[in-house]
């Protein structure tokens, strides 16, 4: 420093979005015998790995049924072939979501309705639903986005009185609360996904579906395993969609952890929000929110900053990890040209795709991580 410089030195601290090593190192030994522990029974795909962490998905979550499948996206697809939607239907959906959503409507032959959001929480608006109900309406599927349910009773009185089911899109959002309920319970079904980064991640892919109902259960069982009761007789025609056990291992490893890891990235979303009240750029973004009545796991802390792409470069300059959910929202997307939508018909959702950033909310994030946080993100505004 110059001398008569009295700026203060810069803060000079790499921050990854996410640190899987962090949460790794505690729990190696246990993690690498629960995988012994498969390998020597030789039994990798189902088996008594899988019953159990049903079990006790079940129990946590409070349903009746839990189903691991795949990934959470063969989560969404088995639930909708397993409640018949295919071509000629129509499934009401947020723009703005991970493409898996909107995807897997596509997939079975039907087609995805889409709706903008909520500029306050980035969730399905539920005001826009009314107007999206046709007589070809099979499903609506409210998304959990970030780790925060979306406003679930105005949506399930909507599909009480148009007589379609609720499937939630519950894979960023275990744990999550909406009025005392869980995430994934309070539809027809709920579907959740154990990528990595999520909050309870595998070391793989992997999924569950839940739900009240033991026939759709017991149709999501059959389709998980190409269709076949008993094994090869096929009543109809299912898919691969089962749960790995060496992935059951490690997620029953893991599930006893859920609470604790949530409430860290809790207090540390809380951190957060003080910190950028407190910062000179208060003005200048819009944070997330949790209502009354919600409890948010925050899977993602997505900020709402101007100029997002050159803030986002200046921060990758510093070091610090960040990442953009999601740039083109589903209506602007090559694939659903088809679908007849234009710029402009979604405003919120549009504005949110510009305008999000996730930064490292993950729950071994350190205050220190955090104060050079968020001095990256003011410096980068500020100029």
């Amino acid at each position: 420093m110059p001398p008569g410089d009295q700026r203060p030195p810069s803060t000079t601290l790499d921050v990854p979005l996410l640190d899987l090593q962090a949460q790794y190192r505690p729990l190696k030994a246990e993690l690498l015998a629960a995988i012994e522990r498969v390998c020597d029974s030789q039994r990798f795909i189902m088996g008594a790995e899988v019953d159990a962490l049903e079990r006790e998905l079940a129990d946590t979550l409070q349903v009746d049924h839990a189903i691991g499948v795949s990934s959470g996206t063969d989560a969404i697809l088995a639930t909708l072939m397993a409640l018949g939607i295919g071509p000629g239907d129509e499934v009401i959906t947020s723009t703005f979501s991970f493409f898996a959503t909107a995807g897997c409507v596509s997939r079975v032959g039907a087609t995805p309705v889409f709706v903008d959001i909520d500029p306050a929480t980035c969730n399905l608006d539920p005001a826009a639903v009314g107007g999206a109900l046709t007589a070809r309406t099979r499903a609506i599927m409210p998304v959990h986005l970030y780790g925060l349910c979306a406003d679930m009773d105005p949506i399930t009185e909507r599909a009480r009185v148009a007589g379609v089911p609720v499937i939630e899109d519950a894979c960023q959002a275990i744990g999550a609360r909406y009025k005392g309920q869980q995430a994934g319970t309070m539809g027809a079904a709920g579907c959740f996904s154990f990528f990595p980064s999520k909050n309870l991640g595998a070391f793989g892919d992997g999924g569950l579906v839940t739900t009240g109902d033991a026939s759709l259960a017991r149709e999501v069982r059959l389709l998980r395993n190409h269709g076949a009761e008993p094994k090869y007789l096929h009543k109809q025609i299912g898919g691969n969609f089962r749960l790995d056990a060496l992935q059951a291992a490690v997620l029953r490893v893991k599930l006893p952890h859920l609470n604790g890891w949530t409430e860290r990235r809790r207090e540390n979303a809380a951190r957060y929000t003080q910190l950028f009240r407190e910062s000179p750029v208060a003005s200048r973004i819009v944070l997330p929110i949790e209502p009354p009545g919600y409890r948010h796991i925050y899977n993602q802390y997505a900020i709402r900053i101007p100029d997002r792409d050159r803030v986002r470069a200046e921060l990758s300059a510093s070091g610090i990890g960040t990442e953009i959910y999601y740039p083109v929202p589903f209506h602007l997307q090559e694939c659903f040209v088809p679908l007849g939508y234009s710029q402009g018909d979604f405003p919120h959702a549009e504005k949110a795709a510009s305008t999000t950033l996730a930064v490292p909310v993950y729950a071994e994030l350190t205050p220190v991580q955090q104060q050079a946080v968020v001095e990256a993100v003011v410096r980068a505004i500020g100029d």
